[in-house]
């Protein structure tokens, strides 16, 4: 749900929007992987689709300050 353009976004309303923009994109590109690589397994996609994610140009070393780790791996 977003606003009309004189209600201001909370912060809650914009980490949410954030996300389900960042998983509209994930879907986006599955769906880009899976349409140029049909035979691909499920499996085979996720990684790619995770690669992806991990050097997608601008994000090589990811998306933020800090430690870079691997998409694997769990936060902390």
């Amino acid at each position: 749900m977003v606003p009309m353009e004189s209600e201001a976004l909370t912060p809650g309303q914009k980490l949410r929007l954030a996300l389900e923009l960042f998983e509209s994109g994930r879907e986006l590109m599955r769906a880009k992987i899976r349409r140029e690589e049909p035979g691909l397994s499920a499996r085979e996609l996720e990684e790619r689709l995770a690669a992806w994610v991990s050097t997608r140009p601008g994000a090589e070393h990811g998306d933020s300050s800090g430690r870079p780790r691997r998409f694997e791996e769990p936060a902390a």
